[in-house]
């Protein structure tokens, strides 16, 4: 029989709906049903595309005696991550503060008021590798709850204090400083310097995960600077994910990060928001470059996108599985969908290109992942083009008979909002009109389903429905960068008013006034045990850092001195931040270097349909200016500030490029108008 999650749009918690513990979903009623029976709360986060989320179900959640228990001592309570990280963000602050460690499925014990008192991640169903049990934790926690009352209150007591305090750390920190400079920017390259790994690109080791937010502020401290170190670390970065087996050699796409530090064995599940991210990424270092490999990344990540992750609705879904199923034990196996032995591939391909295969994608007899197979890679690139793209397609086909990997269906406005920025400058620069299309659809389905008539965010829908879940400040923040990017694509004015009323939501409901800092919920969301707030990215940029840039960007659109300050006290933190955690606020220093630079304004004035004019648009969409902005409208247009006041120059389109919105003579000649934006020549 159904629980109480069969209601759920969220397909984590669908997942869960046949469970025999008795979830509740995240509300008042389930820990107005803890204190009336006096009992605690079992907490338990997770997302779909989680390998360990699914084992933990598998082996404990499934089990009918360990549900029972579960039942009959505890209001059992699941949450998707994905629908509600503000509650992840608290309790997974309590959590690594407590054990120095966290991941999912987070697993937290509450009382009725939701004060954590003890915590985990996964736990076996018996005692292993010095871990406890999971019916072990449990007794032991109803143990403590019944006969160790005050002792319980207590530990909730300094924690939810510990918590208090760290909060006020960021606003004062925020209030104390200013937004970084010059040097500031420069020792955050040094700092990042140190922890390059020059070898196998990216930083630190293992497990690695794709710098995303790093990348584009080494591209924009590049393009300001012309630092050779920052372009070195992007460029070595992006060719060695590039080549490794994080990155589907078959299919294109990434995976969520690298089990390795040579990026070869993945963590096999492909989320939107890294793929959004490193599609941006790549197609600003060809921007930069002209690196061939990056160009053909970027599209490759583009078509991932439409093909694997568009929803019927036009909205693009959060994931693809880690796990899927081993076509010959029928079990759900993690990368059973992308592993090839050297027979395999012989299978496919016949003797002679099998093992041509082999070698090009760096499948060996022993393989590199489990079971004798390997992930592909591509080490160099083929001599062979037309044998590579034959080879490719062969084994893409034979792949797609295989059982595919569940995909988590919902779609995040925030997400989205990345994958609509990324897509839409793809498509303007590499000639892509298709891809410009699916980011105007998109958005249209954020505007439809996930925007309220009050101008508020609902932050998931699933097909077509929208969630329960209000916006937290990254849906607002990302979503105002993907409307941002489809006004200079487009030269749509409407993209860039609704930017606006998002970013204006930011300024009344999530910023400290005092301050300047901002806070990842509104202040008339639900209260949780603290109000989350955090500066520094994660697998996503930082709503917070988000929000400055969309600020900044928004404020050279429309000289709004009232947006630009907000920017800039956001800012303020960054400052604090560079030099001692660069790898952490990668979103805040990219936006800092806009913000140092200008940004550049580029106007482009002319008819539409007009050859000229579209050549200067391009010409300034190629801009490497940090947070270079891009208005484009007829003659005589009064819609955006920027364009006010710009006539065409001898009857000719033209193009003026401008800082706080005063301006260069204009020029109606792209090689100039390239020269002063930093283009590539070539």
């Amino acid at each position: 029989m159904p629980n109480r999650l069969a209601d759920a749009t969220s397909p984590y918690l669908l997942q869960h709906a046949d469970n025999p513990v008795d979830w509740w979903p995240w509300g008042p009623e389930a820990f107005e049903e803890a204190r009336r029976r006096g009992v605690p709360v079992l907490l338990s986060v997770g997302y779909a595309a989680c390998h360990w989320c699914h084992v933990m179900a598998h082996e404990s959640f499934e089990d009918e005696k360990t549900a029972a228990y579960a039942n009959e001592h505890f209001v059992a309570v699941k949450v998707d991550r994905e629908e509600r990280p503000d509650v992840d963000a608290v309790y997974m602050e309590a959590v690594q503060a407590a054990t120095g460690q966290g991941g999912w499925p987070m697993t937290v014990f509450l009382t009725p008021d939701k004060d954590p008192f003890y915590f985990g991640t996964y736990f076996p169903p018996e005692p292993r590798h010095g871990m406890p049990g999971f019916r072990q934790v449990l007794e032991g926690v109803d143990a403590a709850w019944r006969e160790r009352p005050e002792e319980v209150g207590e530990v909730a007591a300094r924690i939810r204090t510990d918590l208090a305090e760290r909060a006020a750390v960021y606003s004062a920190g925020a209030g104390a400083h200013r937004p970084p400079g010059e040097a500031d920017l420069h020792q955050a390259l040094v700092s990042l310097s140190r922890g390059f790994d020059a070898r196998r690109g990216g930083f630190g080791g293992a497990p690695k995960f794709p710098p995303s937010m790093v990348i584009e502020f080494l591209l924009r401290h590049h393009a300001r600077t012309g630092s050779e170190v920052a372009l070195e670390m992007a460029a070595r970065t992006c060719e060695a994910m590039a080549r490794g087996g994080i990155h589907d050699q078959l299919g294109g796409g990434f995976a969520r990060y690298s089990v390795d530090a040579e990026w070869v064995v993945p963590h096999f599940e492909k989320m939107l928001y890294d793929n959004a991210l490193l599609l941006r990424g790549y197609l600003h270092l060809w921007r930069a470059t002209g690196d061939a490999l990056a160009r053909r990344v970027a599209l490759g990540t583009a078509d991932f996108l439409l093909r694997e992750l568009r929803t019927p609705e036009g909205g693009f879904a959060s994931a693809l599985d880690a796990d899927s199923q081993d076509p010959v034990t029928g079990e759900s196996v993690e990368g059973a969908y992308y592993a090839w032995t050297p027979q395999q591939l012989a299978d496919v391909l016949g003797p002679e290109d099998g093992a041509a295969a082999a070698v090009l994608f760096a499948v060996t007899p022993e393989g590199t992942f489990e079971h004798g197979a390997s992930v592909l890679q591509l080490p160099a690139d083929p001599t062979d083009q037309e044998a590579y793209r034959r080879i490719r397609a062969a084994l893409a086909a034979a792949r797609a008979q295989r059982p595919a990997p569940a995909r988590d269906d919902k779609v995040v406005a925030a997400w989205n909002g990345l994958a609509i920025a990324a897509l839409a400058e793809t498509g303007a620069l590499l000639a892509r009109p298709d891809l410009v299309e699916a980011a105007v659809r998109a958005a249209d389905l954020l505007l439809a389903v996930h925007l309220t008539p009050e101008g508020r965010l609902l932050r998931t829908s699933r097909d077509g429905r929208a969630g329960a879940n209000a916006g937290v400040l990254e849906d607002y923040a990302d979503t105002a960068e993907g409307f941002l990017a489809l006004y200079a694509v487009t030269g749509d004015s409407e993209w860039l008013g609704l930017a606006g009323g998002l970013l204006d939501t930011v300024l009344l409901h999530f910023t400290d006034e005092a301050s300047g800092a901002l806070y990842d919920t509104a202040d008339d969301a639900e209260q949780l045990i603290r109000r989350p707030q955090d500066p520094t990215d994660n697998a996503t940029p930082s709503g917070w850092t988000a929000a400055a840039n969309a600020l900044l960007t928004y404020a050279a659109y429309t000289g709004s001195a009232v947006h630009r300050t907000a920017a800039e006290r956001a800012l303020a933190v960054v400052g604090a931040l560079a030099s001692r955690a660069p790898r952490f606020i990668g979103w805040g220093l990219a936006a800092a270097e806009a913000w140092t630079d200008g940004p550049r304004e580029v106007a482009v004035v002319g008819p539409a349909g007009d050859p000229a004019t579209a050549e200067l648009h391009r010409t300034a969409l190629l801009a490497t200016a940090p947070g270079a902005v891009v208005a484009l409208g007829e003659p005589g247009s009064t819609e955006v500030p920027l364009l006010a006041d710009r006539p065409l120059v001898a009857g000719a389109p033209a193009a003026y490029v401008c800082r706080h919105f005063s301006c260069d003579a204009p020029t109606v000649d792209r090689a100039v108008l390239a020269e002063r934006l930093g283009v590539r020549a070539g």
